[in-house]
């Protein structure tokens, strides 16, 4: 089953860039710009990897992206993870970045988006691995501050595919961001938002009606609705789990509590990605991995997670039939049956 999973074809849509960044590159980057670090050495910046919740997450997630100052350093950092994605058989990822992280530090925009997205065009020609960039609003930051964001866009629309919303979700509501979602659409971004991660179901109700969100990122919460999870499931509205940050976030205390099988067999549209690898403990491959070990799935529900998250991309229709027929070559040539 191992082998099975690292040989299966796979689609990341819920990777923040900025959380690929291990202890190694980020104490080179530090090296390279002059920047002090807390740390001594590689070894006790990965064990200040260490948290106990979403907050505790944050503030060390925010203390790395200080090292990101050039637009070479957002390049080398995309690069290495389109590497893993090489590695881990992705063929397709879509990818968060949070502006203002960086720009509340006075790091350009354009920076930001010019090393992320070179890095990533590259990784098409290079690697053959396909991607989309989805620009994140802070929501412990305000709506001006993310309308501020938005415009700083505007020049760059024709490298974005949609915007999104993450950060600390307790008392940051999707109904705090209508307006500027609504400004995204209309200038013809698609949009995603976190919700029912560490906050209610409603959450998700309302990124949906109020955010019009193509996708939910997180949404594991929806069992504690069961109504909701129907509707869900109805309507096909895809639900990006991760489950590695989960049990790292204490959503779940162990991977054998994990929903993601039951709402795979209620007939969600549930995906598998990494959220923050170098935080969480893994990248797609070792999210398959610790479901299998845990959850014991069986290898079409294991290549269903791919199927749903090719269904669940923003690509053309042709692209998703490429990637659909590269998970029918793998299953007839490695399939369990």
């Amino acid at each position: 089953m191992e082998k099975f999973i690292r040989c299966l074809p796979k689609v990341e849509l819920h990777l923040h860039i900025e959380g690929s960044l291990e202890p190694e590159l980020m104490f080179e980057l530090a090296e390279r710009n002059g920047i002090s670090t807390p740390y001594s050495s590689v070894d006790e910046a990965r064990s200040a990897y260490h948290f106990h919740n979403l907050q505790s997450f944050l503030d060390i997630y925010y203390q790395g992206a200080n090292v990101l100052i050039t637009e070479r350093d957002f390049f080398d950092l995309t690069w290495a993870y389109m590497l893993r994605c090489k590695a881990d058989n992705v063929m397709h990822t879509e990818i968060f970045f949070d502006p203002q992280t960086h720009t509340d530090r006075g790091i350009a925009f354009d920076t930001a988006i010019n090393g992320i997205y070179h890095a990533l065009r590259q990784g098409e020609k290079e690697l053959g691995i396909t991607s989309q960039l989805i620009m994140c609003f802070l929501r412990h930051l305000s709506e001006d501050a993310a309308f501020e964001t938005l415009e700083k866009a505007k020049p760059h629309l024709n490298r974005l595919v949609g915007v999104g919303l993450d950060s600390s979700e307790l008392g940051h509501p999707p109904e705090k961001f209508q307006r500027v979602f609504a400004e995204a659409r209309a200038l013809g971004l698609k949009t995603v938002a976190h919700a029912g991660e560490e906050g209610p179901p409603s959450n998700i109700r309302d990124a949906i009606n109020l955010l019009h969100v193509s996708r939910i990122d997180h949404g594991v919460k929806c069992s504690e609705d069961p109504e909701l999870a129907k509707e869900l499931a109805i309507s096909r509205m895809p639900l990006t789990v991760c489950p590695l940050s989960n049990i790292k976030l204490r959503v779940f205390d162990k991977m054998a509590d994990h929903n993601i099988l039951n709402l795979l067999n209620q007939g969600l549209c549930v995906t598998v990605n990494s959220d923050d690898p170098a935080f969480f403990g893994g990248y797609m491959t070792d999210n398959f991995i610790a479901l299998n070990n845990a959850l014991s799935p069986s290898p079409q529900q294991l290549a269903q997670f791919t199927r749903n998250a090719i269904e669940a991309s923003f690509v053309s229709e042709e692209r998703k039939k490429e990637m659909m027929q590269n998970l029918d070559d793998f299953w007839d040539k490695h399939g369990i049956h």
